[in-house]
């Protein structure tokens, strides 16, 4: 006769195998944040960075199907529940796309950009930029220096096609 613990190990093991104990433990945790979220206490002001980085995190975070985790973000960032449109995010964020890159994330087809950019030659410097003046479109992008400008990024099938062929497997 088996016992509590055997029958414990063997439905554990049942649902990592069908993919569903994962999506369980997030969904608990979604559930656990919602119900201890305070709707009464205002959510903090975003500035115009944070406000396209949490999105282009959303735009991962439902391409991979981390519903959960979205709403989790959703509730505790203030976001609205309407994403921000894609072609606004592009404009803001100085993107130019192919039509293939168009059915990843913004994010896969940046970090595939700085990825490629980084094999090219030595790494972009980073800034150290106050947010409090400053928006995405006026924050120097030149590789070495603060005056020179790389111009768009472009993502295009090349950037994006390792993140297709990962997605697909």
């Amino acid at each position: 006769m088996a016992t509590v613990g055997d029958l414990k190990a063997v439905v554990k093991d049942t649902l990592e195998k069908r993919g569903v104990m994962g999506q369980l433990k997030a969904r608990v945790r979604a559930e656990v944040f919602e119900a201890l979220d305070d709707r009464s206490e205002p959510k903090p002001v975003l500035s115009p960075e944070n406000l396209l980085i949490n999105e282009l995190i959303r735009e991962y975070l439902a391409f991979n199907k981390y519903s959960y985790t979205s709403s989790v973000l959703t509730a505790e960032t203030g976001l609205s529940e309407v994403p921000l449109d894609r072609s606004f995010l592009t404009k803001e964020l100085n993107v130019v796309e192919d039509l293939n890159s168009q059915s990843v994330p913004i994010l896969y087809g940046i970090v595939a950009h700085f990825l490629k950019e980084h094999e090219d030659g030595p790494c972009q410097k980073v800034e150290k930029v106050s947010t409090e003046n400053h928006t995405f479109r006026n924050i120097p992008r030149g590789r070495n220096t603060k005056d020179t400008h790389s111009g768009p990024v472009q993502l295009t099938q090349t950037s994006t096609e390792d993140w297709h062929q990962r997605r697909h497997r």
